[in-house]
């Protein structure tokens, strides 16, 4: 299997999706312990979560799981969140705190693998990133991710259900950021901007208005749209159908955004 999924639309929102991917070489399996091969913080149907909600978006995936490699973190492997628990480039512990491992990587492995995986992918969003920016004088990068909603190692009580992230306000123009939180504020579905989840490195490496790159990170609290968040994290379509209406009118409007002009500017209010 390929490291990456790439669908290349004609539109100015690319929708990243680094943590639904569940593939992993037999070699790299072997070494987790039971815990582990349950790959239990996989971003359980985010592509299938956003499919068709904008069809000119452009979308790519990373096909690996994130307990090959993350994504969605630095490759130099300084943390996100200084001070708050995380896991890291590889994780050696989940979002339980439990060891995830029988033989961790050593040094060596994490390069292979930086190479082969994390490289891969954000060689692949780069690439896309410049494509959609020089056919329409702007890219707006959409993070797709989701999680458990309780996690006691990661943050206190029940996560909201929609989770905007722009690194305060840093990775994209005000009218963004504003835009798709009255939407969620609407929505009927709990919401907060730049909470625990402030945007991950993609967001943070990628969002550049001055240079009309502008990105944003939407993670979904599981509990919205599966029907539990324990194994086998099974898909709910009715409660996923009505958090669909909300992300395709939150991309609706993104998109409009970019097409119209306003996110051109460097100081959008």
């Amino acid at each position: 299997m390929t490291p990456v999924e790439i669908v290349k639309g004609e539109g100015p929102v690319i929708l990243a999706q680094p943590h639904s991917g569940t593939f992993m070489p037999p070699e790299i399996v072997s070494r987790l312990n039971e815990r582990g091969k349950a790959l239990a913080d996989t971003d359980w149907h985010v592509d299938r979560l956003y499919d068709g909600l904008l069809p000119d978006a452009t979308v790519v995936r990373a096909n690996f799981h994130r307990y090959a490699i993350d994504a969605n973190r630095d490759p130099s492997g300084a943390s996100l969140y200084p001070g708050q628990n995380t896991t890291g480039l590889v994780p050696l512990v989940d979002f339980e705190g439990a060891p995830i491992w029988t033989e961790e990587p050593d040094e060596d492995e994490i390069d292979r693998r930086r190479i082969e995986f994390h490289a891969a992918y954000h060689l692949a969003l780069a690439a896309e990133i410049d494509r959609v920016r020089e056919a329409h004088g702007v890219a707006v990068l959409y993070d797709c991710h989701s999680i458990r909603s309780q996690l006691s190692f990661l943050f206190e009580g029940t996560l909201p259900d929609l989770n905007i992230g722009t690194n305060n306000g840093a990775t994209c123009a005000n009218v963004l950021e504003e835009a798709v939180a009255d939407i969620c504020a609407a929505s009927g579905f709990s919401h907060v901007v730049n909470g625990r989840f402030r945007g991950g490195w993609t967001t943070r490496h990628y969002g550049k208005p001055e240079t009309r790159v502008h990105a944003i990170q939407m993670e979904i609290a599981q509990s919205a749209y599966l029907e539990s968040e324990t194994a086998p994290f099974a898909y709910d379509e009715a409660k996923a159908e009505k958090l669909r209406a909300v992300l395709k009118e939150i991309l609706q409007r993104i998109n409009a955004l970019a097409r119209d002009g306003k996110l051109n500017g460097a100081d959008d209010e």
